[in-house]
Formats: structure tokens, C-alpha cells, sequence
């Protein structure tokens, strides 16, 4: 953790959902964390602890609700809920999803026009757009915390996408190399004037990982 500064905006993903049918969620209402989220959501908020936090903001999504509360309990800090935060929009929300198998969407081929593009992406939410709505959240956080620091709870592929802008890297990339783990804190550095001068990366729940097979 980055001691002795006041602006930082630590960006966090959700933890663990209990998802036993491997569906890509999305932005559908309902999906809670698994037994293992709520862990890494305790993990989180303990970990919080040691900083001086001005501002939580998350994603409307139940998950991403769900890993902020425990923050919210350990600080007393009211959960600022902002649509910008939101998971990236996706076509084959809803479907399981996968190419690996025959009940994957996209080994269907009527999914293949909508892979057209995946500098985009053509399946989903633009990544200029994601950065753009992501920038606005974490400045608006970082506005909100009042030189203190802010949290903001999202979701993997924005989080990456964000990262990417900052660090000046392609945003067309293979989803299963993105460093963004469950429960992780990406940590954009403020400068006094209101400059991105940095990210810093951190897995406190790295414990709860499963391992991938």
C-alpha cells in the first residue's frame, strides 16, 4: 500500500459470485457473492482498515453492492452507488460462454457476426466508452474523498480497460491474461493537482483464489 498520500482512488473488484453454471452475468440484476465472496468482501474491508478513506462509491450490481458493504461497516461511510462503475455492456450476457465446449455461445455459429471486430469490441460496450465513464468515476471519487482516500468497487473487464488507458497499452488483449482478480485492488495515484501519475496493483485475498485449471 502506498503510505504518506492523500490522493489515491483504489479501484476494487468484486468478489467471488456464486455462478455454478459458468453464465456470463453481466449486468443482470441478481447474482450475489458465493460463501467464498463474502470471504474476500471480509478480507477487503479488514484491509481497508489501515487507510483514511473519504469516499466508497460501487457498481448498482448486486455483487459489487455486496463486497462494498463490509467496507462500508468498517468505516461508517454510506455506499455511493454511481452507474459509471457499472460492468461493460455484452451481447452474450446471459449465455454460458466459453470455446472450449459445444454448449458455449460462441462455439454456436449464428454468435460468429457479432466477433467481427475485436478492436471494439464488436460484441459489446466500446472500450473508449468504458474509460471514459470509468475516468469520470474515479475522478469523481477522488473529488468526493476531499484529499483523503476513495474507494470504488466495479468489475473486472472496466478495471482492465481503465488500467490499459492509463498505462498506454492496446486495449485488444486476451481476457484470460487480464491482472485483475477476484477481490483485487488496482491503485490509481493522484498527483496534488488532480494528475493519474501511476497504478499499483494488490491481491489481499489472493488466499481465497481458486486455483485455475
Amino acid at each position: 500500500m502506498i503510505k504518506g498520500m492523500s490522493s489515491i482512488v483504489h479501484v476494487i473488484r468484486h468478489g467471488e459470485v456464486e455462478n455454478p453454471e459458468k453464465i456470463l452475468y453481466g449486468r443482470q440484476p441478481g447474482w450475489r457473492l458465493s460463501q467464498r465472496g463474502e470471504e474476500m468482501a471480509q478480507v477487503i474491508a479488514d484491509w481497508s482498515e489501515s487507510i483514511d478513506l473519504g469516499a466508497l462509491h460501487a457498481s448498482p450490481l448486486q455483487r459489487a453492492q455486496e463486497t462494498a458493504a463490509p467496507i462500508a461497516r468498517a468505516h461508517s461511510l454510506d455506499i455511493t452507488t454511481d452507474e459509471k462503475l457499472i460492468e461493460a455492456a455484452n451481447i452474450f450476457e446471459g449465455k454460458k460462454f466459453g470455446v472450449g465446449a459445444s454448449t458455449g455461445a460462441l462455439w454456436k455459429p449464428s454468435a460468429w457476426r457479432h466477433l467481427w471486430n475485436p478492436w471494439r469490441p464488436s460484441w459489446g460496450e466500446p472500450y473508449e466508452d468504458q474509460v471514459s465513464r470509468m475516468m469520470g468515476a474515479i475522478h469523481h471519487a477522488y473529488e468526493q474523498a476531499r484529499e483523503r482516500e476513495a474507494i470504488c468497487v466495479s468489475h473486472q473487464l472496466p478495471i482492465w480497460i481503465l488500467r490499459s488507458a492509463i498505462e498506454n497499452r492496446p486495449f485488444l488483449h486476451d481476457p484470460r491474461k487480464r491482472i485483475c482478480s477476484l477481490a483485487s485492488v488496482t491503485t490509481v495515484v493522484f498527483s496534488s493537482d488532480g494528475v493519474i501519475e501511476g497504478i499499483e496493483y494488490a491481491e489481499p485475498a489472493a488466499h481465497l483464489l481458486r486455483e485455475k485449471k
